[in-house]
């Protein structure tokens, strides 16, 4: 059997294409899971424009945020059914034996290769999966926002296990993309006072942003960082996908206050890092999530306490992911989800 793919075939930009693809085959501790959604990603629309920092093992198909149904179980696989509802973790491959991998941190594990950049993803009807990824999904929860959980786990690590936030703290997101979005909303639920910051071009997406209870602003967030006692933001995350936003952010954050670093920015810095030092703050990266995080963002989507449903601009057909792609990278909607035929 063959299947519609969406497949980024060269590094070249706009290397993306549709093509027929056979049903993988699975090994003995895999699933074979049946996508019925699949999110579009920051990251695919990087892949599709040529302007990512990461490698690709191309061709590939594209995807890394999926849920679905087994469709079928590899011979040594146990505790999962034909027909149970699932999500999917990122990391593909990954060495047990690492370092890493052995203290339950294998999102850290540098050999790590995750699905849509270094294994085919799940733009398409059918993905192998590793048992070890899967995540039960209860009943309640509609594919169409439980594919979105692998973004959620990025800004609850980001927000939860990598930074210090404490309830009545004042925290600055800056990029209003999906994950600054849902880092702004993990913010409120930690109890913080938030500001989501973006460009003129961004009103649209800090809209929604508002709906989670945080303060929208366009350009120079200072006012706001200082409003309290005139020395800045407890908490920045830069969310935005380039480098200049950390300079903003050691402009915006208070002394003995913790940045964390969430999003991709390939360009050079080109300033001085000094302002760190001076204000003895805390800089953080945050790179993905592993097993525990999966299982509490799934509990608040579940509960409704995390809600997905603003960010979703639509569904798409995989035969039309171009215009999912397009609107994405437009900032018409903010968050794309696909859907196999």
């Amino acid at each position: 059997m063959k299947s519609a793919a969406v497949v980024n075939f060269a590094p070249e930009k706009g290397s993306v294409e549709v093509r027929e693809i056979a049903e993988p085959t699975i090994g003995e501790e895999d699933v074979l899971l049946e996508v019925a959604n699949v999110g579009v990603c920051g990251s695919d629309l990087h892949q599709w424009t040529a302007d990512h920092s990461w490698p690709v093992n191309y061709p590939v198909v594209l995807g890394h945020e999926f849920g679905g149904h087994i469709a079928a179980l590899g011979s040594k696989v146990v505790g999962w059914q034909e027909g149970d509802r699932v999500v999917s973790e990122t990391a593909a491959v990954i060495d047990p034996n690492n370092p890493m991998s052995r203290s339950g941190l294998y999102n850290l594990d540098p050999t790590r290769k995750g699905f849509g950049y270094g294994v085919n993803g799940a733009m398409t009807r059918f993905v192998r999966v590793p048992a070890r990824c899967l995540h039960k999904v209860p009943d309640k929860l509609a594919f169409e926002e439980a594919c979105l959980t692998e973004p959620c786990c990025v800004a609850f690590n980001a927000l939860v296990e990598n930074s210090r936030i404490k309830p009545g703290d004042r925290v600055i997101v800056l990029g209003p993309g999906t994950i600054g979005i849902l880092c702004a909303a993990v913010a409120k639920l930690c109890g913080a006072e938030v500001a989501l910051v973006g460009l003129e071009a961004d009103r649209h997406r800090l809209h929604i942003g508002a709906q989670y209870g945080c303060e929208a602003i366009v350009g120079d967030a200072t006012p706001w960082a200082q409003e309290r006692d005139g020395l800045g933001a407890d908490c920045v995350i830069d969310a935005a996908g380039v480098s200049a936003t950390l300079k903003m952010a050691l402009q915006l954050v208070r002394p003995n206050g913790h940045i964390a670093k969430v999003g991709w920015g390939p360009q050079p810095l080109n300033f001085s890092l000094d302002p760190l030092v001076q204000k003895n703050v805390t800089l953080q990266g945050s790179f993905s999530h592993n097993w525990p995080v999966w299982e509490r963002v799934i509990a608040l989507l579940a509960s409704g306490q995390l809600n997905v449903k603003p960010i979703i601009g639509g569904v798409w057909p995989i035969t039309e992911w171009h215009e999912a792609f397009d609107k994405m990278h437009r900032g018409e909607v903010v968050k794309s989800v696909l859907k196999p035929v």
